[in-house]
Parts: C-alpha cells; sequence; structure tokens
C-alpha cells in the first residue's frame, strides 16, 4: 500500500503538533511494510529524499515570504505533485488550507482520508472573515473527504451533529519521559518541585491571563514560567500587564523536547489552559512528563485527565491551587501515576500507528 501524509511543513519535525504526528506515523508506518511518502516545505532543513525509509518530497512553499497565503499556495503545490504519483491514500492532516484545493485531489484512483483537528473557527485570534472562511473550509474538508478521523470524541461526535458524518476516533500520541536531568533547571534558575509553568501559544484562548491572575493574587513568590513565543501582539499585551511581578517569567519558545520534559518534570503544577481543540500534544506531553496539571475545566480536557487532575475556570481557582497544592502529597502522586498508565496504555505511539494501520487497511479493503 502506497500512502501519502500531506497538510505539514514536513518531516523530521523541526516544528510542532502535525509535523510530530507526521514524522511518527511515517516512520511507524514504514517500519510495517508500507510506502510511505511525506511533503515537506521546500526550505524544511531536511533536504534529503529520503528520511529512515520515507519517501521526501519537497514542494515550494511561500509562506517565509508571504506570511499565511502562502501556505494556501504550497498545499496546492503539494497536491499538483500528488496527482502525478499513484497513491493508494492520501492521509490529510488537517484542512484549513488545502481544503479549497479539495476538488483537484486525485480522488478517482486514491482514498481520502482527513484528521479534522479540533474547532479553528472558534479561535478568538481570528476576526470574524476569518471564522468565517475557518467555517467554510472545515466544511469543504468534510466534503472532499472519503474518511474523516477525530483525535477526540468531542470532536467526533461535533462532526456527527453537524455533518451527520462518522468518523475514527485515534488521538494524539506520547511516549513516557524516563530520563530526568535535575542540572537542566540551573540554566532557568529555578529549584525542584519549587515552581509552577505553562506551555502554550500565548493566545486568548490558552487561558494565559486568567491564569497569570490566579499568580498575582497567589503572591506567594514563587517564580512561574510561561514558556511560548512572547514576541506577539497579544505576547506584548500580557508582558506589559505583568512587569511588576518578578516571579512570571516569560521564557520565550523552547524547541528541545528534553529541555520541556525536563521542566514539566521538575515543575509543582503545570497549567493548561487550552480551550479550543481535540487531544491537544502539548497536554499528552505533560501527562508523559509526570506533569502535576492544573487544566481548564473543559469537555476536551476532562475525557483525557478525568479525575487524575486539578481543574479551573477563575482566577481564584487559580490562585487556590497555587498557594495549597504539593506535587509530592499522595493523592497527587496518585494522579501522576494514572497518567502514566493512560500514556502507556492509550496513547503511546506504538498504539496510535497501529490505530492508524488499522484504519488505512480498513478503508483500503472497503474499496
Amino acid at each position: 500500500m502506497r500512502i501519502a501524509i500531506l497538510g505539514t511543513r514536513g518531516i523530521p519535525n523541526y516544528y510542532g503538533g502535525f509535523e510530530q504526528c507526521a514524522e511518527y506515523l511515517a516512520l511507524g508506518l514504514v517500519n510495517k511494510g508500507y510506502e510511505v511518502i511525506v511533503y515537506n516545505s521546500h526550505n524544511h532543513p531536511y533536504q534529503e529524499n529520503n528520511w529512515k525509509g520515507v519517501q521526501i518530497v519537497h514542494c515550494y512553499d511561500p509562506e517565509y515570504k508571504w506570511g499565511t497565503a502562502g501556505q494556501f499556495i504550497y498545499d496546492l503545490n503539494c497536491i499538483r505533485d500528488l496527482r502525478k504519483r499513484n497513491c493508494d491514500i492520501i492521509l490529510q492532516l488537517g484542512y484549513t488550507s488545502s481544503s479549497v484545493w479539495g476538488w483537484l485531489l486525485p480522488r478517482k484512483n486514491s482514498i481520502i482520508t482527513t484528521n479534522m483537528d479540533g474547532l479553528e473557527w472558534k479561535r478568538t485570534k481570528y476576526s470574524e472573515k476569518v471564522k468565517k472562511f475557518l467555517l467554510y473550509a472545515e466544511k469543504l474538508g468534510v466534503k472532499y473527504s472519503d474518511y474523516l478521523i477525530s483525535d477526540s470524541i468531542g470532536i467526533q461526535d461535533y462532526l456527527k451533529e453537524k455533518y451527520k458524518k462518522d468518523s475514527t476516533f485515534i488521538p494524539y500520541g506520547a511516549d513516557l519521559f524516563q530520563t530526568p536531568d535535575e542540572a537542566i533547571l540551573k540554566d532557568y534558575d529555578v529549584v525542584a518541585y519549587n515552581y509552577d509553568m505553562l506551555i502554550a501559544r500565548l493566545e486568548p484562548e490558552n487561558s494565559i491571563e486568567v491564569i497569570l491572575d490566579g499568580v498575582v493574587q497567589a503572591n506567594n513568590g514563587r517564580p512561574f514560567l510561561v514558556i511560548g513565543k512572547h514576541q506577539t501582539k497579544y505576547g506584548e499585551y500580557l508582558k506589559a500587564k505583568f512587569s511588576n511581578q518578578k516571579n512570571i517569567r516569560f521564557i520565550g519558545g523552547i524547541y528541545d523536547i528534553n529541555i520541556l520534559n525536563n521542566l514539566r518534570y521538575y515543575s509543582n503544577v503545570y497549567f493548561h489552559g487550552h480551550t479550543v481543540g481535540g487531544t491537544n500534544p502539548s497536554l499528552l506531553e505533560a501527562m508523559s512528563s509526570n506533569s502535576l496539571i492544573c487544566a481548564n475545566d473543559n469537555p476536551f480536557n476532562k475525557y483525557i485527565l478525568g479525575d487524575d487532575a486539578l481543574y479551573f475556570l477563575t482566577a481564584d481557582e487559580i490562585a487556590k491551587v497555587i498557594i495549597s497544592t504539593d506535587k509530592n502529597e499522595a493523592d497527587n502522586k496518585l494522579k501522576l501515576t494514572n497518567n502514566n498508565n493512560k500514556i502507556t496504555n492509550v496513547y503511546s505511539w506504538d498504539i496510535i500507528v497501529n490505530q492508524y494501520a488499522e484504519h488505512l487497511e480498513e478503508i483500503y479493503n472497503n474499496q
């Protein structure tokens, strides 16, 4: 079976969520004997045409000079190349900028299955016009796909209710972090279990402001690390608002997974404020890094975490958590153990790759 994966900047992963997913999937599927093609941006750091047995096709990507508009041209270039190849299955990771070209997908000879990602049109960073387009793109993504994949039960329910379409539930994956190194903390001037943190894009729907308001209310002086690119309009707003809070440290983006894992591992409380999306990759990574998680109280987070987390909606609740929580108390240690077990038994990449392989086999045999 020949499988093409598109919708990402490419592999190996230098960027984030879907790129990491593409990396694990492509390698896992190749190891199972499938022929796999992954589309990469022309300026991806990896310039070879093969990576560990995965075929790499580079396509021109003008995002670096045109911004978001360039993503649409990159997707068009990928689809144009794809039309020249004889692929049994096309796996799309996301739909936002590719759906407008969905009519060009080689549907006659290929099966199209699409991971529908989260509810992008709900993100507060977008204008009303952009939200309308994203909702339209979502509709096209459904229309031009033969099969759909949901990475959360919430997304699965949404697609069924709105579009009357069934989808296959396959969550995101993670692997347990098992090599902690306390020496890494020195570079960030923190002490094990004596700091709190968050990792997120600095956007309103990730609850950054309410979390930091809670840190201010707690007023206990414990360092709080904010990890995420802050050279944005909203990032500048947050830095200005909390500029007199010396314990709140805007670290910026960190892309070394080993550093991130260690910071999560040794934190006291890890705050996950995401309110939009399905199975969020950073949440699974926090679980796999032995983080004691305090999450925004919404169905997406609760489906994954259940009783094995603390929850918040308000700054008052954040303050109470910061003041009263000790990661090393027995009931909190039990939460950590339970979340580790979920990673091992439900969300490990080996399991996720197997679920994708089963999905691909099923739709291929349904022809």
